[in-house]
């Protein structure tokens, strides 16, 4: 199956700076799948994000969605109805004054009839659990149903992939959660490919894959649990792992014997009782 996208030696340098962003990056997404891409402000994370629909162009190398070049001005179009964006600030995407409308936006600005515009929003909204809220106005929402409309209003595109950088950088802790939930729902139940960039360790944990970058290089890439195992890498990039890696592995360190690539907090709970048992 082709890599919906896919990455071969981008380097990427900012106009007026010296040293680049991106170093390199080779890599390929699989459809379907959840990809959490983590690291501090300064690693690349977010300029690869914006390479995936072309927001951005490589200095060096070239990006591939669904097999098309970015840089070709041809598939430009394309490349962003099969990658939508989702930004850190939800307010700089939200664009009318009634949710339905904001999530109409883009499909009527794509030319699509108005009677499948109306299936579209209606459907979009029911995915991310805001149809109740489509008659509201958007700026009386929370933050975390704001970024869940803006959401919205990219599933309405019928992207394959979507990409969240940082969507969370502004919300509470429940805010956070709530469209980290939505956006691992749409991959498990509709097949969408999701790319979260982040810098919070526990919107990583239920990730397909997880990407390290740090100075323009990936410098881990695996399932959570196994990037999680390296612990000295991580804190050596001043990351620190998930509460409950952390715990398992200094309980480990102290004799207990105790599973150390659990990640869920339930799953850490039972791992400690089986061991204390014994």
């Amino acid at each position: 199956m082709q890599p919906i996208i896919q990455v071969e030696n981008v380097e990427y340098t900012y106009p007026g700076e010296e040293q680049p962003a991106l170093r390199g990056v080779t890599l390929s997404i699989e459809p379907g799948t959840f990809t959490a891409v983590l690291g501090h402000n300064g690693s690349g994370k977010s300029t690869l994000a914006k390479h995936f629909n072309a927001i951005l162009l490589p200095t060096s190398g070239r990006v591939l969605v669904d097999g098309m070049d970015t840089a070709d001005e041809e598939n430009l179009l394309r490349v962003r109805g099969t990658v939508g964006m989702v930004f850190q600030n939800p307010d700089n995407q939200i664009v009318a004054n009634v949710v339905e409308d904001d999530v109409a936006f883009a499909p009527e600005n794509l030319g699509v009839e108005p009677q499948e515009i109306r299936r579209r929003v209606d459907e979009a909204l029911k995915q991310v659990g805001m149809y109740e809220y489509r008659t509201h106005a958007p700026h009386l929402l929370s933050g975390g149903q704001k970024q869940r409309v803006a959401i919205a209003g990219v599933i309405a595109m019928r992207p394959k992939c979507i990409v969240l950088d940082e969507p969370t950088a502004m919300l509470d802790p429940s805010g956070r959660r709530e469209v980290v939930s939505t956006a691992l729902k749409l991959c498990r139940e509709q097949g969408i490919t999701v790319v979260l960039i982040t810098h919070h360790m526990d919107e990583c944990i239920d990730a397909d894959r997880l990407l390290v970058m740090s100075g323009g290089h990936v410098i881990a890439d695996g399932k959570p649990k196994d990037v999680f195992a390296q612990r000295a890498l991580l804190e050596s990039e001043g990351l620190a792992v998930p509460v409950t890696t952390a715990l398992l592995q200094d309980l480990r360190a102290e004799g207990l014997d105790v599973q150390t690539d659990v990640l869920s907090v339930e799953a850490c709970a039972d791992t400690i009782a089986r061991a204390l048992q014994h």
